[in-house]
């Protein structure tokens, strides 16, 4: 009886660090394509190829999820809210890529 356990606990986890993967993924193409204006004009980001100087260095600010999803929401300083751009779902996975690639989400 307890193989069984044993196996569903395993696959849910590789379905869950798939969903992990996806979620980084698209939170990559919505930081450097989706979104407009592209968050890669302002920000630098290693993972993202970017080297912006507008904004702050993400990789330097290593920024927790809930303060990605702040600032993309509802902008900061120079930088434009995207909450009528961007769905609820697209501004989480920004928040999740750029948190897990810095860093800040640890």
């Amino acid at each position: 009886m307890r193989e069984p356990a044993v196996l569903l606990a395993l696959a849910f986890m590789g379905f869950a660090s798939l969903a992990y993967a996806d979620e980084t993924k698209r939170g990559k193409e919505i930081f450097t394509r989706v979104a407009q204006p592209s968050c890669t004009i302002c920000h630098t980001l290693a993972d993202a190829g970017s080297a912006g100087a507008i904004g702050p260095d993400l990789d330097d600010l290593k920024p927790s999820r809930e303060q990605v999803i702040n600032a993309v929401t509802s902008g900061v300083g120079v930088m434009p809210a995207f909450n009528e751009s961007l769905s609820t779902e697209q501004i989480k996975a920004v928040a999740h890529y750029v948190s897990t690639v810095t860093g800040g989400g640890k």
